[in-house]
């Protein structure tokens, strides 16, 4: 049989496109999926009908307004819906700097979904869940040794609700000692997450933003200007978004605590980070992982999602709890200290993503941990070196070696093409890949970042690099065909006018038709 030669460079790809009405729309009254069977006699007689019981005050009184559909339209919805998206598993998906986009063993998806874990509750008694305990235990003393710290908790459900908790604690902390009113300000970054400030702010911080020099370090003489009695902490991923890498990151966190404030690391992206640098190293007092991205747990579009949130001794009595500890050969759930900053979420953590994190991290061991971030580093460095050849591509400041991701510029392809960077990435759709630009405000300007993981192979990276290649081709020989992309998608155009205007967000579908009614 021959083999027919594929001469084009880039990979064909269109998206499928369903008229597909929301879940509600297919509801016909009556419908049903499952016709459930009556109680048995003998049962009913005993217990009655299942709901005597539940007080006056507890029940409904309408029943909810759920869509009534058969099997088979359920499950035509949801595959039709699925071959409308992008993921991990379909494409190469390093577009999504920041997000450590990489590849989740299968083994660990069906660890999570056996019986012995889906129908655990998590008010069970202690004793019955001695094995999901040992697995959080266990995934606590794995963190540990990654990062330095003492203890850690799974409670915080994202990276922002680590973040959060994190400046609960320094206010917790300051509050301890009677300069709670005093220690009013937070220290960040303009290259770390949003959230860092985000979060602090929350807290009733001011935040003071530190820019960077001339190379895209933290500047330290501005962080020594910027401490003061009034300094409460400093939180700073390192690296920041731009992937550069702080050598110097003992002497800033030296500067603050000097002056009593505390340091607290964001590490939802550790990729580039394991077995090679640690948070104690650094001197930091508290640090967090993102579980969904660094230790193989799928994002879940936003959740359910674990931000690991390690302390050192000296604060872990502020930890929310309940956290998981072994005592006389049992483990047990420990209630909050005295000091604590409380719950931060129910319950005391996702099982499920605990489990896969700790199956990943056991199968890979310290070694493969190690590998893990320098395939990482490898793999960004490939990257970096190739993208920096196409016509109108650039990375600002520093040249060299990046470590697990870049944010780059289209800056002189935007000058001399007009071609932006929200451009390309409706292009990019036309080859099936995603692409991110960045966070807001665009200190880069027209950035995309990229963060290629230790997933993907070169052949992955050099499809990546070819579409890239192809649509700067395009931007200097046909602009108007990138400006109107994307042509194969399923909506060509989103109208973003609404994103900014909460009197037009509809979260619910009942929040749509009591809108609609309105309109």
């Amino acid at each position: 049989m021959k083999r027919i030669r594929r001469d084009h460079q880039v990979r064909r790809f269109h998206q499928a496109k369903w008229d597909e009405p929301v879940i509600f729309e297919l509801h016909r009254p009556g419908e049903r999926g499952v016709i459930p069977p009556g109680s048995e006699e003998s049962l009913a007689a005993e217990v009655g009908d299942g709901t005597g019981r539940i007080p006056d005050s507890m029940r409904r009184s309408e029943l909810p307004k759920l869509p009534e559909i058969g099997q088979a339209k359920v499950l035509r919805h949801y595959l039709r819906l699925s071959q409308e998206t992008l993921g991990s598993d379909l494409n190469v998906e390093i577009g999504q700097g920041t997000c450590t986009m990489k590849y989740i063993p299968r083994i660990n998806e069906m660890l999570i979904r056996t019986p012995h874990l889906t129908e655990l509750h998590p008010l069970q008694d202690e004793e019955s869940v001695q094995g999901m305990l040992e697995i959080f235990h266990r995934t606590d003393l794995a963190m540990r040794e990654i990062s330095g710290m003492d203890a850690f908790s799974f409670q915080s459900s994202s990276g922002t609700q680590a973040l959060l908790a994190m400046a609960s604690i320094v206010r917790a902390y300051h509050e301890s000692r009677g300069e709670g009113d005093t220690r009013d300000e937070i220290i960040t970054t303009i290259f770390s997450h949003p959230s860092q400030a985000a979060t602090a702010a929350v807290k009733g911080y001011k935040i003071i933003t530190l820019h960077p020099d001339e190379d895209g370090f933290p500047d330290l003489e501005k962080l020594k200007k910027a401490v003061s009695p009034r300094t409460a902490g400093f939180v700073v991923a390192n690296p920041e978004d731009t992937g550069i890498y702080n050598p110097r990151i003992r002497e800033f966190t030296d500067v603050v605590h000097a002056a009593g404030g505390v340091c607290y690391y964001d590490q939802a992206n550790a990729n580039g980070l394991l077995g090679i640098t640690r948070a104690k190293e650094a001197g930091f007092d508290m640090c967090f992982f993102n579980l969904h991205k660094t230790f193989a747990a799928p994002h879940m579009c936003g959740g359910p999602a674990t931000g690991a949130l390690g302390v050192a001794e000296p604060f872990k009595r502020f930890l929310p709890g309940p956290v998981v500890d072994l005592e006389n050969g049992r483990y047990v759930l420990k209630g909050q200290e005295d000091g604590s900053i409380g719950k931060v979420r129910s319950f005391h953590g996702v099982a499920q993503t605990v489990l896969r994190a700790y199956a990943w991290i056991m199968s890979l061991g310290p070694d493969g941990l190690r590998d893990v971030a320098r395939i990482a580093v490898l793999n960004n460095n490939y990257l970096y070196h190739k993208i920096l050849k196409i016509r109108g591509a650039s990375a600002p400041y520093i040249r060299g070696r990046r470590l697990e991701q870049v944010r780059y510029s289209w800056k002189q392809l935007t000058d001399e093409t007009g071609v932006t960077t929200e451009d390309i990435t409706r292009r990019m759709c036309d080859f099936g890949l995603h692409y991110w630009t960045s966070h807001h405000p665009y200190i880069v300007p027209q950035p995309f970042t990229l963060e290629p993981t230790e997933s993907y192979s070169k052949e992955d990276l050099d499809e990546y690099i070819r579409a890239l290649e192809h649509i700067s081709n395009e931007a200097y020989s046909n602009p108007e065909a990138v400006k109107t992309a994307p042509h194969n998608s399923t909506v060509h155009r989103n109208d973003e006018s609404s994103l900014d205007d909460p009197k037009q967000w509809c979260i619910t579908w009942r929040a749509y038709l009591k809108k609609a009614q309105e309109n």
